[in-house]
């Protein structure tokens, strides 16, 4: 079977790798007395980096990760090439793979990801004492990537919890695990950077580090210099299929949250609110009247959804939930979705120039979601040839409103809008006529906010005038 990563992103089988240090003028302090340090510290004479012992963590800790080998068929296993494209015209033959995981319970629950086990018939873990066991897989998430197993075994070595909360950017970290099957390899870096945001919807932020990962590691604990789990090593950013600076980790206290729930049902869930949502880039700020370029900008309301129900709209921009800030529009999809179904949650909301809060009851993301003559807008300023929509374009466009854009030129040629989008509103404000156009773009100074219907996806293009 193929594990090798998807390219530039995709699930890596894996471990962490050795970062070098690089020094000027500076002391190392290595050894037992550095064990619980991550940090550089400073005297008044002379900058001490210290790092943790990675040889006294690998020997108080190794014994819990396993290896974990997987079979099955290529029908149900194949992850496709690394374009990410599948073949399901292929023939079906046996396959194998390996990847890692960890003990989080003396009785034998283990912690891997989802993909390592994913179409899996036969589940193998082996220990560090090469004893063998065949494994049941209690539940897997595809959404966070979380799978668990259990093992029938008793008095095993598990691994302490710690709080990925708590790491900083800049840290030591430490990663055991089998890349390209070899067992029990050790490797550490530090953290590059957290709640990074990868293609795909799974909502999670992950925790970037340029420790090695392979493929044969995905599964592995990624470990702080307390020698405590912070992470689930997960994915690799690579155009080679190999390790090239840039791994990600799911964060522990997630993977905790989505264990406990496969634990006690089988299965995980996971909330919805019923936004098409964007991130909040400098123009689009101008034309909303933001401060600052945060948040997660709702470009579409599901009907019947819970942002419906809460009073949500087009143009509104979600600032915090449960105040929490929402800095990116994935910071919004990550707490909605580790968030329960059924949870109320407070909404902070700028919506139409002033600050408003709403209330929304989340619903479960398993539900069904997503349930002429020519005239012309003046063109001196906005740049677009428009005219009104007939029936049958309304229709297939999927709206009751809006104005075909005929031609573009000027600013919003340059702002990205194009022939055949449908304007459906502009800051907010839903347009019908030509004239209501004309008339919010003479009253605007700097720029609007176009919300624009394009190939059944609907976002927000700020055009910027001058």
């Amino acid at each position: 079977m193929n594990t090798r990563p998807r390219n530039p992103a995709r699930p890596a089988l894996a471990a962490l790798v050795a970062a070098a240090l690089v020094a000027t003028g500076a002391a190392l302090v290595y050894g037992p007395a550095a064990h619980a340090a991550s940090v550089a510290s400073s005297t008044s004479a002379t900058n001490v980096i210290t790092m943790p012992d990675f040889s006294v963590i690998a020997q108080q800790q190794g014994a819990a990760v396993v290896n974990v080998s997987v079979s099955g068929n290529s029908a149900a296993m194949a992850e496709g090439d690394d374009e990410g494209n599948e073949f399901p015209g292929m023939p079906t033959r046996p396959m194998r793979a390996q990847g890692s995981g960890f003990i989080i319970s003396p009785d034998g629950l283990i912690l891997t990801n989802a993909h390592v086990v994913h179409g899996a018939t036969d589940v193998t873990v082996k220990l560090i004492d090469r004893r063998e066991f065949q494994a049941k897989v209690l539940g897997s998430d595809p959404k966070t990537d979380i799978a668990v197993l259990k093992i029938d075994a008793k008095n095993l070595p598990v691994l302490k919890m710690g709080k990925a909360a708590d790491l900083k950017v800049g840290e030591w970290v430490m990663a055991i695990g089998s890349p390209f099957g070899f067992e029990n390899s050790v490797t550490a870096g530090v953290v590059s950077a957290k709640g990074r945001s990868l293609p795909g919807d799974s909502g999670v932020q992950f925790i970037q580090t340029d420790a090695a990962v392979n493929p044969g590691n995905s599964g592995g604990p990624l470990l702080d210099a307390r020698g405590e789990v912070v992470g689930i090593n997960s994915q690799i950013y690579s155009r080679s299929g190999g390790f090239q600076g840039l791994s990600f980790a799911i964060p522990i206290d997630l993977a905790t949250q989505v264990k406990d729930q496969i634990v006690a049902t089988g299965h995980a869930t996971h909330a919805r609110l019923g936004v098409a949502i964007q991130d909040v880039d400098q123009g689009l700020a101008d034309s909303f009247k933001l401060e600052t370029p945060a948040g997660a900008l709702v470009s579409n309301v599901e009907q019947g959804s819970p942002a419906a129900a809460a009073g949500l709209v087009s143009g509104d921009v979600i600032r915090k939930v449960d105040g929490h800030a929402i800095v990116a529009a994935s910071d919004l999809s990550a707490l909605v979705g580790q968030s329960r179904p059924g949870t109320t949650v407070s909404l902070d909301v700028w919506h139409q120039g002033r600050a408003e809060e709403l209330h929304a009851r989340l619903a479960d993301a398993k539900d069904t979601q997503l349930a002429s003559n020519d005239q012309s807008a003046s063109k001196g300023k906005l740049g677009l040839a428009l005219r009104p929509l007939d029936p049958d374009e309304k229709l297939a466009a999927g709206v009751d409103h809006g104005l075909l854009v005929q031609n573009v030129a000027g600013a919003a040629a340059r702002a990205g809008v194009e022939a055949n989008d449908v304007l459906v509103a502009v800051d907010s404000v839903p347009v019908k006529s030509i004239e209501q156009v004309k008339k919010i773009v003479d009253e605007s100074k700097k720029a609007v906010a176009l919300l624009i219907r394009r190939d059944g996806t609907t976002i927000f293009i700020p055009v910027h005038f001058g």
